[in-house]
């Protein structure tokens, strides 16, 4: 992704997010290439020639966890009652249809409705590899490829979690559309992982889906990749309370202890929903400064729980947040869910302050996406950064104190207004300027995949 090269390009926040409780009114951000090279406070004149950004701006936020394809389920899932299980027989229908320039096309929508919702990286938590009957392409990474590239066109940043998928469950093999997601083996998924360029643009991550799909040793394979090249490592974990009963089963262990004993948990590792957890897998995850990326708006779209969110944090487990299937696109829901779940799960009120919940949509994301120097406004940072309208009906009515509770609690995607990636302004006004008709976009790669 192509920065303005070295020049300085300044703009001026009529409010910026610092990192703190509060937001500083009138901020100079210079950015120099793809970096920010000053940030200075208390301006109350833009300088000349200075791009203007009216409202709240705030870092980019970072999508944790995303499966592109299954945006082409929105509005048509919930047409049916059913459980987890059920939905997932819709999305496998989708998966068996892909191919790579569809999925191309796909991606490079849903990419652009994230960057016009703000999103500055995206983790795509990727297992659709092969052909058809798991036959694998002449490029064997053909579709990771195509999902790099479509981040690119659509002007966002990338962590591809290429996911290690070996099996459909405990005791059986993959099948049908499945045979899509597998390679032959743990040794044969990293070979054909390892031949991924990383560039700025795009970070190469792992991911074991989950305790049912990678036996202990092959998850001990993927983990020891990760640790080699000190990469991002994601895994979905007690998303399903079968899956957990499944798990005790099969091992004699909740899928937290027997992530443990296979050796994935960790600083760089993140679970994914943690929705389902005993109070040792809490500790288990904290005590090894294991993130957790919560998603509550699919969580609660599939009827899959509220997981314990404020114990994680307490126990040591830093905090990110995911679109995972895309039912809705925008972190700022996702970010004050957490809370008001929260409420609903405990009748109590204030959990979590709204500065914790927007360091989770940004910070929080780009560290668990291996990208610990983004998802701040400070000198030395990525210059991807987003603002927030202050003047809709959503947030109407704001008051100077309490900025940043305006931004989480009142505002939607719809507010954002300005995104910069690397220097480079990807939306402005509410247009993305890379991907002219993103809604046509959309309506065009979903009809063709469904």
């Amino acid at each position: 992704m192509a920065g303005p090269g070295g020049a300085v390009t300044v703009f001026h926040a009529e409010y910026a997010w610092l990192g703190g409780d509060g937001a500083a009114a009138g901020v100079v951000i210079e950015v120099a290439g793809e970096r920010i090279a000053a940030v200075r406070e208390g301006v109350a004149t833009p300088p000349p020639g200075a791009v203007r950004l009216r409202g709240v701006t705030v870092p980019g936020f970072a999508n944790a966890h995303s499966h592109a394809f299954h945006r082409a389920l929105r509005g048509r899932t919930q047409r049916e009652r059913g459980t987890f299980w059920t939905w997932r027989e819709q999305m496998y229908r989708v998966a068996a249809r892909l191919t790579p320039d569809t999925y191309h096309a796909l991606a490079r929508a849903v990419y652009a409705e994230m960057a016009l919702a703000g999103v500055t990286c995206v983790g795509e938590f990727h297992y659709l590899h092969h052909d058809v009957g798991g036959r694998p392409y002449a490029s064997p990474n053909a579709m990771g490829e195509a999902l790099v590239a479509a981040a690119a066109e659509a002007g966002v940043r990338i962590t591809l979690l290429d996911t290690c998928y070996l099996r459909g469950g405990f005791d059986s093999p993959l099948e049908g559309p499945q045979l899509r997601f597998g390679d032959r083996d743990a040794d044969a998924w990293a070979g054909r992982v390892s031949a991924l360029p990383a560039d700025g643009h795009a970070v190469i991550g792992a991911a074991v889906h989950s305790v049912r799909a990678v036996p202990p040793d092959a998850m001990r394979v993927v983990a020891g990749w990760a640790d080699e090249r000190g990469a991002p490592l994601h895994v979905h974990l007690s998303e399903q309370v079968a899956e957990n009963e499944a798990c005790r089963s099969a091992h004699g262990r909740t899928p937290a202890e027997l992530l443990a004993g296979s050796g994935v948990l960790g600083p760089r590792a993140t679970a994914v929903h943690a929705t389902h957890l005993t109070p040792g897998d809490i500790a288990l995850l904290g005590g090894s400064g294991t993130g957790v990326c919560m998603c509550p708006t699919t969580e609660r779209d599939l009827a899959d729980g509220i997981g314990p969110a404020r114990a994680l944090a307490d126990a040591g487990s830093p905090l990110s947040l995911g679109s995972d299937s895309n039912a809705v696109l925008d972190l700022l829901e996702e970010a004050r869910a957490v809370e008001l779940d929260e409420r609903l799960a405990t009748r109590h009120r204030g959990h979590w302050r709204a500065a914790e919940l927007l360091r989770a949509a940004t910070a929080g994301g780009h560290a668990s996406l291996g990208r610990p120097a983004a998802g701040r406004i400070e000198a030395g940072a990525p210059a991807d950064f987003v603002t927030v309208a202050l003047d809709t009906v959503r947030t109407a009515g704001w008051s100077a104190d309490a900025l940043v509770e305006a931004v989480v609690f009142a505002a939607t995607a719809a507010d954002v207004r300005e995104v910069v990636v690397a220097g480079r302004r990807v939306v402005s006004e509410g247009r993305h300027l890379l991907v002219r008709d993103v809604p046509a976009a959309l309506t065009a790669a979903i009809t063709a995949v469904t």
